[in-house]
């Protein structure tokens, strides 16, 4: 290894949704070199990007400025494309998760001579989900089963409550990368965890007006400041909280359905209808992937009617965000739907439509996963997303979660 050339990454630790910053000293002018990046996820599974560059003439690369050169799996300037470029090294049927929120991710990174690969320089940083002095907590009260994260300070601080999908379980990545933030957020299952039912046919609104009251009655959080954020299946979930359940706020729906989907849903009283399903309308991919892009009826058919969410009973304000490059289904078709119901309402509503973005929109710099096998299925399914497209869509739809929470939930709340 040469012991003139320096790559340097900053901060060596830091929180997962923090950018990168990259650099290179003591090159040779004009010198071509590989940039390597390297991270193993908790499956054992090992991502890799490559970014090939030219010093420039001071013999400095410095990634906010230096130009990705053709050959690697990103080009142009790019300074976090050392992370949104990582791809699963043994296929593309790989989604990253992070189940354990308690430790960092390791990233590798090293700097290789062209055209021989000799090693320059190497570096590594930890890219963490808790910030300093936030607290996770198990919750595991009455029927909910769900984590707590708690930001430190006195409070009390807004609520959120985190949905994912038809994936079942419970997925805590998201929420506790909220909680650096600000909030009070609960990654809340409500299938296939610990006694939860097994399938998704199990649900009740109960359970989470149960989670709602929970999060609502805990010291930390500022009851009149409660928000939902959901993800596919579960940002139908969050939508029907907020029109049935009272208190709610804010509501942050991604790649999300206007209408119950996969299996009625049991309230107080009635029984909220699913939409139907076309099994005729699923196609099988050259490479063997489900893609069920067409699988779902339409919601606006008025044989399904009473399948439509009425979230004009609602006092919440709602953000939808969708990729039009969905392959689960067409979230874009259904926000703008939504949306235009709404806005007949007078309702307060903002929607984002992202060109080549899938329906995995995770928080910033999670790899692009395009199809993964499927739990409920158990076969691979496309989620659909172009690389660039897809990772610039997650950063600018952080940045307006973010922005939509803190003005929705943190105007009157004392932090």
């Amino acid at each position: 290894m040469s012991g003139s050339v320096q790559l340097r990454v900053f901060p060596e630790r830091c929180l997962f949704d923090d950018p990168l910053r990259l650099e290179v000293s003591g090159l040779i002018p004009g010198q071509e070199v590989t940039l390597r990046t390297e991270l193993t996820d908790e499956g054992g599974e090992p991502f890799t990007s490559l970014g090939r560059y030219r010093a420039g003439s001071g013999g400095e690369l410095e990634l906010s400025r230096s130009p990705a050169l053709e050959g690697g799996t990103f080009t142009g300037v790019e300074a976090e494309g050392p992370l949104w470029a990582l791809e699963p090294r043994n296929g593309v049927r790989r989604r990253m998760m992070k189940k354990d929120v308690r430790s960092p991710l390791i990233v590798r990174f090293s700097l290789h001579q062209e055209p021989a690969g000799a090693v320059l320089s190497t570096a590594v940083q930890e890219r963490s989900f808790l910030g300093e002095g936030v607290r996770r907590i198990r919750v595991r009260e009455g029927a909910v089963r769900a984590t707590l994260f708690i930001p430190p300070g006195p409070g009390p601080f807004p609520g959120i409550i985190d949905l994912y999908g038809t994936g079942g379980g419970l997925v805590e990545h998201r929420a506790s990368l909220l909680a650096n933030h600000g909030f009070v957020t609960m990654a809340l299952a409500f299938f296939d965890y610990d006694d939860l039912p097994s399938h998704l046919g199990g649900l009740n609104l109960n359970y989470f007006h149960e989670a709602l009251e929970f999060l609502r009655r805990h010291p930390k959080v500022n009851k009149q400041e409660i928000g939902i954020i959901g993800l596919s299946k579960g940002a139908d979930l969050a939508i029907t909280m907020a029109t049935f359940l009272p208190g709610i706020k804010a509501v942050v729906s991604i790649s999300g359905c206007n209408a119950n989907t996969m299996a009625p849903l049991p309230c107080d009283g009635f029984v909220l209808p699913c939409l139907g399903l076309s099994t005729e309308k699923i196609k099988l991919t050259e490479t063997g992937e489900l893609d069920m892009s067409e699988f779902m009826d339409d919601p606006m058919d008025p044989a399904f009617h009473e399948c439509l969410i009425p979230a004009e009973r609602s006092s919440a304000a709602f953000l939808l965000l969708s990729g039009l490059d969905d392959k689960n289904w067409p979230s874009s078709l259904y926000s703008k739907q939504f949306v235009a119901h709404l806005k007949e309402h007078k309702k307060d509503v903002e929607s984002y439509y992202y060109p080549g973005a899938g329906h995995l929109l995770e928080p910033p710099y999670f790899p692009l996963c395009k199809a993964s096998n499927h739990k409920l299925l158990g076969m691979p399914m496309l989620w659909g997303g172009q690389l660039r497209a897809h990772a610039k869509a997650q950063e600018d739809a952080w940045k307006r979660i973010l922005t939509f929470f803190s003005k929705q939930l943190k105007a009157h709340s004392h932090l």
